[in-house]
């Protein structure tokens, strides 16, 4: 397979098609290395990724070198786009992933458990399949491979075709690292190949592209079935009001839009502006725009269109709303690979550019004019991936965001809450499912176990045989003791024969105390 620069449409490089012999393989090597690697205590999983984040900086240059002539960004993109978040996350995990994944103690009822603790530990899959996209091949590819190592998985990881030799550097970049023979591993090809990884039997699949490409990894995996992560796209909102910071929300917006030429699951693609601003809102985006610069290298904001295919889609987009009546502050110029980004305005929901995810440089703005009609129109979508919501007032800010129905948000900021490591990201409705990053990221690569430990010395335990009618009352009484209504006095007179009848077990409950107050100390969470 052949990997073509869209800056030139130089060839970068030749790369060999896997085969479903040599993915068997792979599998067979990933799930000896899984269990090598899973028994390693997470302290010293942690030492050895952490080299990553020193060789990452050390080759940052490189890095984003071979980014840039694989997708067209610009260097600055690529550098605080892919680069930076990668540097983030790893250093969150370097610090916390010990306390995320240890054991944790649960508290447990001294009647129905007299003398046991119960706590969750939490297990790595085993191998994780990770297909992930071509916007941001470098840090969609290598945030859930770190996520998955540091829970103690093996990763087989599928770029791309459009990606191949930023798939070549992680590869690297990983070999570097001492880790057990065939911990990260690489297969080479298409949609094809990636249905082939799926039906080899990893434990987990986490996959980050489109919706359809989405649902076709989900049919794919329920054949076996294997879990799925799917992070899908948007179709994200950027909501102003009136009494917003205006210069800041215009910069944000433009920003938000047209980062990476408006290559990115959470760019702005449906801007929502109070009337009372609008038209001068409007007047101020067009004049923006025209100031922006579309370049190459480290010259330029915004970079080349990674995919053909893509641009066709962002000019049947432009066709259709200026078809319908929108206005634009231009022509979609192209040349080559690289589209001078246009605002849209005059736009309704009926328009493409309004209702499917463009993923291209087109900023459509629409008037609203108030927080209900602002609500309808943001919500008025399939995707639920990001939001953000501009005004002075960071109450009512706070209030639409809490009803909006999406996976993330963000107040007088926008698009770069998804690179924080510490926050989960993900989507609702058809954006997907599933997170990653933050704790519950590292977690969704583990599953969790249930134990219970019983250090009862009793011959026998107040539910087991023989059961008779006296018994059930007793059992009926002493549930009602515990859960039912009424002051504790009136609990314990009502329900006295059945306390009576269990009294020999009333002697646990002190034990039973003390034992879940030794489990929550952190000197004794594995014990």
């Amino acid at each position: 397979m052949q990997a073509i620069s869209p800056v030139d449409g130089q060839v970068l490089g030749v790369f060999e098609k896997s085969s479903a012999e040599t993915i068997r393989r792979q599998m067979d090597a990933a799930r000896a290395a899984a269990a090598a690697w899973s028994s390693i205590d997470v302290t010293r999983r942690v030492r050895l990724l952490s080299r990553f984040s020193r060789i990452l900086l050390d080759e940052a240059d490189l890095v984003v070198d071979v980014i840039m002539r694989s997708t067209g960004k610009v260097g600055t993109e690529a550098l605080l786009g892919e680069v930076y978040p990668l540097l983030d996350l790893a250093n969150y995990y370097e610090k916390h992933a010990r306390r995320i994944l240890r054991y944790r103690g649960v508290s447990t009822s001294p009647f129905g458990f007299p003398g046991a603790t119960a706590g969750i530990e939490r297990r790595p899959y085993g191998v994780v399949a990770v297909i992930s996209p071509w916007n941001y091949p470098f840090q969609l590819t290598v945030a859930p491979i770190l996520s998955a190592l540091f829970a103690g998985n093996a990763v087989i990881f599928k770029m791309s075709e459009l990606s191949l030799p930023v798939g070549a550097l992680i590869g690297d970049l990983f070999d570097r690292l001492d880790l057990p023979a065939g911990l990260v591993q690489a297969v080479i090809g298409d949609g094809q190949i990636g249905e082939l990884l799926i039906d080899a039997g990893p434990d987990l699949v986490f996959f980050t592209g489109g919706l359809a490409a989405g649902r076709a990894v989900m049919q794919r995996a329920a054949r076996h079935p294997i879990p799925v992560l799917l992070e899908l796209g948007g179709k994200d909102p950027m909501l102003v009001f009136a009494d917003a910071d205006l210069d800041r929300a215009r910069d944000a917006a433009l920003y938000g839009a047209f980062s990476n030429s408006g290559q990115a699951c959470v760019a702005v693609e449906r801007m929502y502006v109070e009337q009372a601003c609008y038209e001068g809102f409007v007047q101020m985006l067009v004049e923006a725009a025209a100031h922006l610069k579309v370049g190459q290298g480290l010259d330029g904001d915004l970079g080349a269109m990674t995919s053909p295919r893509q641009i066709a889609v962002v000019e049947e987009h432009y066709r259709d709303a200026l078809a319908q009546g929108a206005k634009a502050s231009g022509p979609l110029l192209r040349e080559g690979n690289y589209l001078k980004p246009v605002v849209l305005w005059d736009v309704h929901h009926g328009m493409r550019v309004m209702r499917e995810e463009t993923f291209g440089p087109l900023l459509p703005v629409m008037p609203f004019s108030g927080e209900d009609e602002a609500l309808r129109l943001a919500n008025d979508n399939d995707f639920g991936l990001n939001a953000s919501i501009w005004s002075g007032d960071i109450r009512k800010a706070r209030r639409i965001a809490s009803r909006l129905q999406v996976g993330n948000w963000a107040i007088n900021d926008v698009l770069k809450n998804v690179g924080h490591g510490r926050l989960p990201f993900g989507g609702a409705k058809k954006s997907g499912f599933g997170r990653y990053h933050g704790a519950e990221g590292l977690r969704s690569f583990t599953y969790p176990v249930s134990g219970l430990i019983c250090r009862s010395r009793l011959p026998k335990e107040p539910n087991w045989f023989p059961y008779n009618a006296e018994r059930y009352a007793h059992f009926k009484g002493f549930l009602d003791f515990v859960y039912g209504e009424g002051s504790l006095y009136r609990r314990i007179r009502r329900n006295w024969p059945a306390l009576q009848a269990f009294r020999e077990y009333s002697v646990f409950d002190l034990m039973q105390r003390w034992q879940n107050l030794r489990l929550m100390l952190p000197w004794n969470r594995d014990n």
